[in-house]
């Protein structure tokens, strides 16, 4: 697993974590790194990692609102607590990362499914790639670190967001 996979799991498990316990983010990821965190996680992993828990909770109104739009008859209080975390760390991305949103897809999808189920896996996709398509169209990213997209996952390129349905 790389170690870019590795640190969006650890974002995940403190989104979680505050998604039930409702701890002030500082508080969150220094109890996440110092009772549950991975200790052998290198540390630019571990910088990422706790870039993305505490940007997606800082934005998580804004996040909310764009998976609300794509999310048709779902509340994002109905859905599981894993999945909504996930779609709101990968539209985080989106919108505040140079990581090319095809990637960020990809990842959330590999996620899903170690932590959720193939319906949620189907479900996260069909609405990241609806965001993504209304960013592309209405906010192309300029951001992107193409370097990311060779070296963010070693077992190589992943099913593309448009054809894991």
């Amino acid at each position: 697993m790389g170690s870019r996979r590795k640190a969006r799991e650890c974002a995940l498990q403190m989104l979680f974590a505050a998604d039930v316990s409702q701890t002030a983010p500082d508080d969150l990821v220094k109890t996440y790194w110092a009772e549950l965190g991975e200790t052998e996680i290198e540390a630019p992993a571990r910088e990422f990692a706790t870039r993305l828990a505490i940007g997606t909770l800082a934005h998580t109104t804004e996040l909310d609102e764009r998976i609300r739009l794509r999310a048709e008859h779902w509340r994002i209080s109905r859905m599981a607590i894993v999945d909504r975390n996930i779609l709101r760390l990968a539209v985080y991305e989106f919108l505040h990362e140079p990581t090319p949103r095809t990637v960020a897809i990809n990842e959330a999808l590999e996620i899903a499914r170690r932590f959720s189920t193939y319906e949620a896996t189907q479900f996260i996709n069909g609405i990241l790639d609806a965001i993504k398509r209304d960013l592309d169209e209405h906010q192309p990213q300029t951001n992107v670190d193409e370097s990311i997209e060779s070296t963010d996952d070693e077992n190589g390129p992943q099913e593309s967001a448009d054809s894991a349905d």
